[in-house]
């Protein structure tokens, strides 16, 4: 019953007059959450449309409802033929490791962690870094001297998130106090804006006035609770200063848009490698963002501060402590 609703649940995205050009037979499984969460998986899915109307070409495509779906999504994608195949997110490592073993003649890409296999390309990114940026702006945005930081799934990962940022603020104001929760230990902690909302009002109610959400679709409540309470937030992974202008301060942009595009198009164009992609902010792969609905949040001062850490960085002067080489937050 199971392999009948995963077969049934695989969409193909149809590009019209596009099928019988397809190269290739791209594919992607998008994991909890869906490609509409305004966060990581939206920034999967930006990336891929963009491939598709540029080329014309279809991608099959399957989102996760639960974990026990990842596996038998990415097996039903291979016996189809389909190649290249993107995973997304850390969590699809393992179903990936074994079903990439399966089927040594197709290339599949993970986006979020590493599977060391001759048929993967895994890509990742230097989180602790964008995330140091963000944590620039908010120390300098804050008036109470007060931030805090609400993540999602309490795992390594998301604690290199908040690692970076709270090197960030001690950076802008090292007499600065940072408040942290973590939605919860299972993956439901991505989806849950309700929390999200509890966790920020909490932090609110102890001074904080800028919280950062790195949660996915959780966070959209926590940015809720800040516009409601009129104060600070800051976006993760794609641009959400959209979301709520005047309250969003900015977004720590992850650019998974691009790691996703590039996976079809080098496909496509007989380039794609397996191995391991690090993408930090040399390499443009994290960020912050400032556009229209951010602007008047952001003051010369503080883009100027926030653009010396960047260029101090990519440089070397500063070294930004990456949670997951150690799994400490010592700087």
């Amino acid at each position: 019953m199971k392999r009948m609703l995963i077969a049934a649940g695989l969409a193909f995205v149809m590009a019209s007059g596009a099928a019988g050009a397809a190269e290739i037979k791209p594919a992607v499984v998008f994991d909890m959450g869906g490609k509409f969460d305004k966060s990581f998986n939206e920034g999967i899915y930006n990336g891929l449309e963009k491939f598709r109307k540029e080329t014309g070409i279809a991608y099959r495509e399957f989102e996760v409802t639960n974990e026990t779906q990842r596996e038998q999504a990415l097996r039903r994608m291979a016996q189809r033929g389909s190649d290249p195949v993107i995973a997304v997110g850390f969590a699809q490592a393992p179903a990936l490791e074994k079903v990439a073993r399966e089927f040594p003649d197709t290339r599949f890409t993970i986006i979020d962690m590493v599977v060391d296999l001759p048929n993967v390309q895994s890509v990742v990114f230097k989180e602790h870094e964008g995330s140091f940026l963000v944590g620039v702006a908010a120390a300098m945005a804050s008036k109470t001297g007060k931030v805090g930081f609400v993540g999602g799934m309490d795992i390594p990962l998301i604690r290199k998130f908040a690692c970076g940022y709270e090197q960030g603020v001690l950076y802008a104001n090292p007499d600065a106090e940072i408040f942290q929760n973590m939605t919860g230990t299972t993956p439901s902690a991505w989806n849950n804006p309700t929390k999200g909302g509890e966790l920020a009002r909490s932090q609110f109610d102890r001074g904080a006035d800028v919280v950062y959400a790195a949660a996915g679709g959780t966070g959209i409540g926590v940015y809720q609770a800040a516009k409601d309470s009129g104060k600070l937030a800051i976006g993760v992974d794609s641009n959400q200063n959209y979301l709520h202008p005047g309250t969003m301060l900015t977004s720590m942009t992850k650019r998974v848009d691009v790691a996703a595009y590039n996976t079809f198009k080098t496909a496509l164009d007989g380039t794609w490698k397996p191995g391991i992609q690090v993408l930090g902010l040399a390499e443009d792969g994290v960020g912050w963002a400032l556009d229209e609905h951010n602007r008047d949040l952001v003051s010369a001062a503080m883009k100027a501060k926030v653009e010396q850490a960047r260029t101090d960085i990519i440089a070397g002067k500063i070294k930004v402590h990456d949670y997951m080489a150690d799994n400490t937050c010592n700087y």
